[in-house]
């Protein structure tokens, strides 16, 4: 059986989003499904525990007081990375005005700020969604990292990954550089110690 095996060559049938979108509007993939395409593959999302669920919304809550209008908070939205990955990021924030949303999709150059949470996802977010972010140019990326109880600040993206990255632990505090006035201190947003 070994030998047959060898000599089986396996291909994989990569997505386009538009491929992607129609699977959703016929539905195959529904509502339910928590997936998002990556480089042309719908892979199935991390479930969302309760430590993870309230990160996003404290997240949520600090970021909505400290931006106010001077960005759209999306929490749990997609954002397009041409031309064949759509990740669902935990928390975004764009370029306002958000009237400009109901027709257009949110893209890397919209993004002023894109949060992932990882407790059981850290290696995917940092090794396969950052890279993503990076190339297609999304200026600032966070992971929160739950399991190690800090947040990691990348800037600077670069076709390879991001020039400028630094841990922030409890006790410190973080904003978006777009808003560099917009802090938020990141005990508030972790587990309890």
């Amino acid at each position: 059986m070994d030998d047959v095996l060898a000599t089986v060559e396996v291909r994989r049938r990569r997505f386009t989003l538009e491929e992607y979108y129609r699977m959703a509007e016929v539905g195959i993939l529904g509502p339910e499904d928590r997936v998002e395409l990556i480089e042309g593959e719908i892979i199935q999302m991390s479930p969302i525990g309760p430590r993870h669920a309230t990160c996003v919304n404290a997240l949520n809550r600090r970021l909505l007081q400290a931006v106010g209008d001077r960005a759209v908070l999306s929490p749990q939205n997609p954002v397009r990375l041409i031309p064949d990955s759509e990740p669902q990021p935990d928390v975004v924030l764009l370029r306002p005005p958000e009237g400009r949303y109901w027709e257009h999709r949110a893209e890397p150059a919209d993004a002023m700020l894109v949060v992932e949470v990882a407790e059981t996802s850290y290696r995917y977010d940092r090794h396969v969604k950052l890279r993503l972010y990076a190339r297609a140019g999304v200026p600032e990326v966070w992971i929160v990292d739950l399991a190690h109880a800090l947040v990691e600040v990348f800037r600077e993206p670069r076709a390879t990954g991001y020039a400028s990255e630094h841990r922030v632990e409890r006790g410190g505090t973080i904003a978006p550089a777009a808003l560099p006035d917009a802090a938020i201190v990141v005990t508030e947003i972790l587990p309890p110690a």
